[in-house]
């Protein structure tokens, strides 16, 4: 079935885009991505070696072919400190695409409202295709989307929790109210069946790390997202049946031999 996703006019193969970090090695990490069948994968800019190509880096183990790097802000707690990151990931040739994450509270790292939406409006100035993690605010969404946004990015539960979708509620009324640009639903997911519910409430795709990372078999893990983010939009677009208090027969009464 042909249902690419597509952001800012760009067509992606897969749903599921894919983290680089906490793998237990780089080789291992390359398998699960290629098990997969992600199409774009994230890097975190200000946690990777950009400058002295003598040393290994996870970049070596990327296939550009194949893969499309998104990098991100991530460690970043000011717009600045966002924006000059990206503008790092321009400089020395990843892409003008951009996780944007401006980091507000350490413990939670809960997205900062006011620096994301600051940070998105230089960038977008810029010329860069800005992807801002947010929280599952629709009023916030739409100050981002208002601001150039090309996707929004909220989460299911906090960065690297794996506790899955916490709130149903707000990513239905996300999903109802935005449709100018992908949702994708960014941090949370914990194993294939959290995936498989964010894309049956409607999410254009799912960004996860940890849940295939820490898994205790990650290329399997890897396998069961790929399957989970298909499963999900499927029945998404297939159109569940209504949920009802009481029992209904599969098999109907009406012209049953008495």
């Amino acid at each position: 079935m042909e249902d690419s996703l597509i952001i800012a006019g760009r067509e992606f193969p897969s749903r599921l885009v894919l983290g680089t970090g906490k793998y237990r090695s780089f080789q291992e990490m390359a398998r699960c991505h290629e098990i997969s069948g992600a199409g774009m994968v994230t890097v975190a800019v200000r946690r990777v070696n950009l400058t002295d190509r003598t040393k290994e880096s996870l970049l070596d183990y990327i296939d550009r072919s194949k893969f499309f790097i998104l990098p991100n802000t991530a460690g970043c707690y000011t717009a600045d400190e966002a924006v000059r990151t990206a503008r790092l990931a321009r400089e020395v040739g990843l892409s003008n695409w951009i996780k944007l994450e401006v980091i507000g509270d350490e413990k939670t790292l809960f997205p900062d409202n006011e620096g994301l939406l600051e940070a998105t409006r230089i960038l977008v100035k810029e010329d860069f295709v800005v992807l801002p993690y947010t929280n599952d605010d629709l009023v916030n969404a739409r100050k981002l989307i208002d601001a150039g946004a090309a996707a929004v990015m909220p989460l299911a539960a906090p960065i690297g929790s794996g506790m899955g979708v916490q709130n149903v509620a707000n990513l239905r009324i996300l999903r109802e109210r935005i449709t100018e640009v992908p949702m994708i639903v960014d941090a949370g997911v914990g194993t294939a069946s959290d995936a498989a519910v964010a894309m049956e409430l409607g999410a254009d795709g799912v960004l996860l790390n940890t849940a295939v990372a820490a898994a205790q078999d990650s290329e399997k893990m890897a396998a069961a997202m790929k399957l989970a983010i298909q499963a999900g939009r499927l029945a998404f677009l297939a159109g569940r049946m209504p949920k009802k208090l009481y029992a209904s027969a599969s098999s109907p009464l009406e012209g049953v031999v008495r």
